[in-house]
């Protein structure tokens, strides 16, 4: 059992910068042998033992060690370093954009497209452009600009512009204007009905039949129609395989006011003819987005090369599902009007909000979101995938601290008074220490108290072992090969009599709330920061009043 902890230890702190992940080593060596879950309580200590071993060797021991122990498993490392974009073969300059629509959060599945298309830009030496669609004043709403760009901010993603589509809208009325005198496009009265019948059935209707002239009066009239009396479609195939093509609208009347600009514009391009031209005129070269827009990419080309604008080059991959987590922005505002979810921050979503609140890393989501590819196959991930990636980062660097979940009282008779000195992180001295005094009052918490069992031995955690007699809790000594030997189960405390202790509330993912106490520096912390609480899990501090503080609960 030790040489395959040993390798699967080497090869995973060779792939991860010199610190292996004890989680990650178990996993690994389970799927070469199964019957390694039947102990998984030996199988724990024997990967702690290992690993602390492993990452306490330099990158170069390391490395030549699983040369020599499982080369296999290098030369695995070495094929895993093919990069994302390393297939892709770019002549010229490359520009790329990212154009959310300003109505809503953005989740992890736009962070997805925000990073492929940002780190595909700077892996070229080209531009990156985040462009805001806001030409439907219907969905537009001035406060999620604002939210949009901090995100990208907090993300680390740095445009090289930011772009508004709703500033270009006389670049649309005179690409419309071309389209009209060209005989492409013409103005439809008809009801919205008989438009999808005729869709359907492949029938044009009269208005397809207008003059040129009497279209371009038409459309100059366009802001006197009610909405929904005029549209503009462009004239291509009603009898088209893709169903995009049948004569799309690409100019609707719209008279609520827009967030941006007011009532200063009637009639708004539809997303089609807007992402088309601003791709064109910004001369967006490449462009990944999920392929539920793939039918759209024949229709936006043909509007560029009617329009004669650059062509850009549409890449499609496929949306991953989260396992369980609602993603649909329309969904997401019933559950909150519903009162079924707390918010667009609800720590059951994945909405970067959500997942800033909680705890996960700006650097943990791009690892993870270009971890799922760039393909169009479909697949569903669970919240554990994503943990791997963000727990990584925490784990090298979040300071360790005691919390009690349901506090309760007990008495360990005999136990000597002591001073207990424990690392803040348990591999970097220069982050300091902590200090508990103890004696024999201590607090644990409910649940392990209510498994500890007459005459097994247990042990604080770097503090004591104890047995419990009747209905006594009895000191045994302080030796750790104690426990080594014959222990049961480490079990987590506090000093009873320690001055401020401090209250701490705990908000889950189900949105059930943890209550108990904590050690004294964890007052100190400042909002936003995330720390570990031991054999409990790591948590970020939301807010702080004069008497508690409130974390929300991350991941273990």
């Amino acid at each position: 059992m030790d040489l395959i902890i040993e390798k699967y230890a080497l090869e995973n702190a060779v792939r991860y910068k010199g610190k292996a992940n004890p989680g990650a080593v178990i996993g690994s060596c389970i799927k070469e042998n199964d019957s390694l879950k039947s102990d998984m309580k030996t199988l724990g200590k024997k990967v702690s033992e290992i690993v602390k071993k492993v990452n306490a060797l330099s990158f170069e021991e390391q490395k030549a060690k699983l040369e020599s122990l499982a080369p296999e498993l290098l030369e695995k490392k070495k094929g895993e370093k093919k990069g994302l974009f390393d297939s892709f073969k770019v002549e010229g300059s490359v520009v790329t954009a990212f154009p959310p629509e300003p109505s809503k959060y953005m989740h992890i599945g736009h962070a997805k497209a925000l990073f492929i298309n940002y780190c595909f830009a700077k892996k070229f030496n080209g531009k990156f452009i985040l462009r805001f669609e806001d030409t439907n004043p219907e969905l537009a709403k001035k406060e999620f600009y604002d939210i949009l760009l901090k995100d990208v901010k907090w993300l680390g993603v740095k445009p090289d512009s930011v772009q508004y589509a709703s500033d270009h809208m006389l670049d649309f009325y005179r690409f419309c204007d071309k389209l009209i005198n060209l005989g492409k496009a013409y103005i439809c009265t008809c009801p919205q009905e008989k438009i999808r019948e005729g869709r359907m059935s492949g029938k044009p209707c009269d208005c397809r039949y207008n003059h040129i002239r009497e279209n371009l009066i038409a459309w100059k009239n366009m802001p006197d129609y009610k909405e929904g009396e005029a549209i503009v479609r462009l004239k291509i195939d009603l009898k088209h395989k893709n169903s995009t093509m049948r004569d799309p609208t690409i100019f609707r009347i719209i008279k609520k006011p827009h967030c941006r600009v007011g009532k200063k514009y009637i009639v708004w391009p539809n997303y089609d003819f807007e992402n088309a031209v601003m791709d064109g005129l910004q001369g967006v070269t490449h462009r990944f987005r999920s392929k539920e827009f793939e039918m759209r990419n024949e229709l936006q080309r043909y509007i560029q090369r009617l329009l004669s604008l650059p062509e850009t080059s549409i890449l499609e991959f496929a949306r991953f599902n989260l396992k369980g987590v609602e993603s649909s922005g329309r969904k997401i505002r019933e559950l909150i009007n519903n009162n079924e979810l707390t918010g667009w921050d609800d720590p059951s979503l994945t909405t970067l909000i959500a997942l800033k609140r909680r705890g996960f890393l700006p650097e943990a989501i791009k690892n993870f979101v270009l971890s799922t590819g760039i393909t169009k196959s479909e697949s569903t991930l669970t919240w554990d995938d994503f943990i791997m990636h963000n727990k990584r980062l925490l784990d090298s660097d979040c300071n360790r601290y005691f919390f009690i979940k349901d506090p309760v009282r007990v008495r360990i008779h005999d136990a000597p008074s002591k001073v207990v000195k424990l690392k803040l992180h348990p591999e970097d001295v220069k982050k300091g220490f902590r200090t508990f005094k103890t004696n024999e009052l201590f607090y644990l918490s409910k649940d392990d108290f209510s498994m500890i069992q007459d005459k097994k031995i247990y042990r604080l955690m770097d503090c004591i072992n104890f047995v419990k007699k009747k209905d006594y809790f009895v000191y045994l000594d302080d030796k750790l090969e104690t426990y080594k030997n014959s222990g049961d189960m480490i079990v987590h405390w506090l000093p009873f009599e320690m001055k401020k202790l401090v209250e701490v509330d705990v908000l889950m993912p189900d949105n059930k709330v943890v209550c108990g106490l904590a050690e004294p520096l964890v007052w100190n912390l400042k909002n936003g920061s995330i720390v570990q609480f031991e054999r409990f899990g790591f948590c970020r501090l939301d807010k702080k009043n004069k008497t508690k503080l409130y974390f929300r609960f991350t991941h273990k």
